[in-house]
């Protein structure tokens, strides 16, 4: 009795607990808006759940972002925003948690009402270019996030124009993005996907290449790449041909200098793409004046993660084609934050390369803080110097200063990070390997911190290889066999690797013969002895299926093993058979009468044998020509044979 009430106290606690922790796990955490009105000027104060900080990593912390309702927003944690009209707005607000094990806080809408417009609203000009694309987080699968598109008429004369957002690359086969909402504030008209209409006029008055220095100082979440361009149709059929989705938005009654901004609610959908190391892109496109095809180009980069953590590295290269992989310069970006109390001036970055990678090749793309490359002698100016040890990369900033996100008089979390962005080509010898890199970041003379890898790994391919040769059958009686066919294996692997074979075999021979003598009585009541001997010979058309797993030993030598099933297409077979009758039963009579008879027959799929397989190549084991030796045992033991063959694999 004592026993089983022990069990059911101890089930009674084991379900209470596991609920407990269920509860705790499955509930949302929100946070809420709090605001402070005081005529037009309204104060903002997040309300955020406690941070649940991951073991090891650095202190946890919340960055922001708000959307005051009417097309500005914010990234400080308490903003204050004054309303240049009457009316009634919607704030939305985004708490991203760094470094912490749950998901982030929702946020229900707020409205405020502005009735009075006692303080003087004036623009401030906040765009460094004409065309910005950002985000307030990194892509999480199944996770919300908002990309801004903000747009500026540099024109001195009022525009109407065009504006373009392309996602859901093609080259990933599930979609990473939906649109949830799209929010504009300046009466800009979504329009049809098919809604695509070119001038085919240029005006190059204002001709000019966009650097995107500045805005990424200010932000690593703006893009890498700006440029303005002249030929829209090719712009577009390039970017239909890169990207599966699109949205199109009008604009018009832009008057010069004036900034704008559209908000894109992104769902990222749970199939996305899960490699945390991958760089997606989503691309935007803006039209300044609908007259002409000038336009600018913006692909923003942004890796897949699964926690908000400042401090990754990303690589282009996540899924690469191995045939044209020498052709390809790899990108790789280091990205870090300072989360000290004071500012870093040497930050230190020792990244692993991968054997495949030519350190020697490494160019430096961008980097912030911004600086130059260090010479080669000391320099008391801020810079970016590179060195190598057998393994790593090492890149130092020196005599920089990034301050720190626990700083005094820090607002901008964005002012606290940086990065550095390189290119790398392949060496010249390398195999299909999965390789996989990680960055220690060192602050000042601070403990590392350690990156989450970037791998690179190759799509399998498939190569396709011919192959001809003689079967040999030790068993068989007068055998000739040839054979010819094809293979199908992974392009170029390392080390294991399965391969599928059809081969088309021509077999001729003969059976053993069969004698057979017996004592015949005929009607006249004489005994005779008779002798048959019948000879079988036969024509076959096989078809041979092997697959087997094989294995390289090196770059020459390969070894395998597996299953063949053979069925033979057609088979023809023919018969002759001799009669001999002696006179009388004793041994050593003469023979009195001599009969032949002939016949032939013809199958097909018939003989369907099953057997194991054991091979060795020499020659080039992953492509081009070697040469093969195979043995088969058939289940059936007089089929048993060796394979003598050539292959060159393309």
């Amino acid at each position: 009795m004592k026993n089983r009430m022990a069990i059911v106290l101890f089930f009674l606690c084991f379900s209470s607990l596991y609920g407990q922790a269920l509860l705790n796990d499955t509930i949302t955490r929100k946070a809420d808006i709090k605001t402070n009105i005081v005529g037009n000027s309204v104060s903002f104060i997040p309300e955020t759940p406690v941070l649940n900080q991951i073991a090891g990593a650095p202190k946890a912390f919340y960055t922001y972002f708000w959307e005051f309702g009417d097309g500005h927003y914010s990234t400080e944690e308490a903003p204050k925003h004054i309303y240049k009209k009457k009316g009634e707005y919607t704030i939305k607000f985004w708490a991203t948690n760094n470094y912490d094990t749950g998901k982030p806080p929702t946020t229900r809408p707020k409205k405020v009402l502005i009735n009075t417009l006692p303080t003087a609203y004036e623009d401030v000009a906040s765009m460094d270019e004409d065309f910005q694309l950002k985000r307030n987080r990194d892509p999480i699968p199944d996770e919300e996030m908002v990309t801004i598109v903000s747009y500026k008429n540099t024109k001195n004369y009022k525009t109407n124009g065009k504006l373009f957002l392309f996602y859901n690359e093609l080259k990933y086969k599930a979609d990473n993005f939906e649109v949830l909402e799209i929010r504009t504030h300046h009466n800009e008209k979504n329009q049809p996907e098919t809604a695509f209409v070119y001038t085919h006029n240029i005006n190059n008055e204002n001709a000019y290449l966009a650097s995107s220095n500045k805005a990424m100082i200010k932000s690593s979440e703006i893009p890498q790449d700006s440029t303005e361009r002249f030929n829209l149709v090719e712009t577009i059929q390039e970017s239909k041909s890169t990207y599966k989705n699109w949205s199109v938005l009008e604009f018009d009654n832009m008057a010069p200098s004036e900034e704008r901004n559209i908000f894109f609610s992104l769902k990222t959908t749970p199939e996305m793409l899960k490699d945390t190391s991958a760089i997606i892109s989503v691309r935007g496109i803006y039209v300044p004046d609908a007259n002409y095809d000038n336009h600018k180009v913006k692909d923003m980069e942004m890796e897949i993660v699964t926690s908000h953590d400042p401090n990754k590295m990303s690589s282009n290269g996540t899924i690469l084609n191995y045939r044209l992989v020498r052709f390809k310069t790899l990108k790789y970006k280091i990205q870090f934050q300072n989360n000290g109390e004071g500012p870093a001036r040497t930050i230190r970055l020792e990244t692993d390369i991968p054997d495949m990678l030519d350190k020697s090749t490494i160019k430096i793309l961008d980097m912030y803080p911004k600086c130059d490359i260090c010479p080669k002698e000391d320099v008391i100016y801020s810079c970016l110097d590179t060195t190598f040890t057998d393994k790593q990369a090492i890149f130092t900033f020196k005599n920089i200063y990034l301050p720190g996100s626990e700083q005094k008089n820090v607002k901008v979390y964005d002012s606290t990070k940086g990065f550095v962005k390189y290119s790398i080509k392949f060496a010249k010898d390398f195999h299909k390997k999965k390789t996989k890199s990680k960055t220690a970041i060192i602050f000042d003379k601070n403990d590392p911190i350690i990156t989450n890898y970037a791998t690179t790994r190759f799509l399998p391919g498939i190569s396709i290889g011919a192959k001809m040769g003689y079967n040999a059958f030790s068993d068989l009686k007068n055998s000739e066999s040839y054979f010819f066919g094809a293979t199908l294996s992974p392009y170029k692997s390392y080390r294991w690797y399965w391969q599928v074979e059809l081969l088309n075999t021509f077999h001729n021979y003969e059976s053993d013969s069969q004698v057979v003598e017996e004592i015949i009585d005929d009607a006249a009541g004489f005994r005779f002895r008779q002798r048959t001997t019948t000879n079988r010979s036969y024509k076959n058309i096989d078809l041979d299926i092997p697959v087997l797993l094989r294995y390289n030993l090196n770059n020459y030598i390969g070894l395998g093993a597996g299953l063949q099933n053979t069925i033979s297409l057609s088979e023809k077979s023919k018969e002759e058979r001799l009669i001999e009758q002696f006179e009388g039963v004793q041994p050593g009579a003469p023979i009195i009468n001599t009969f032949e008879e002939f016949g032939s027959n013809t199958n097909a799929f018939s003989n369907l044998r099953t057997g194991l397989l054991f091979e060795a190549t020499v020659g080039f084991a992953r492509i081009g020509p070697s040469l093969g030796a195979r043995y088969v045992m058939n289940f059936e033991n007089e089929f048993n044979y060796w394979q003598f063959y050539a292959i060159w694999k393309f």
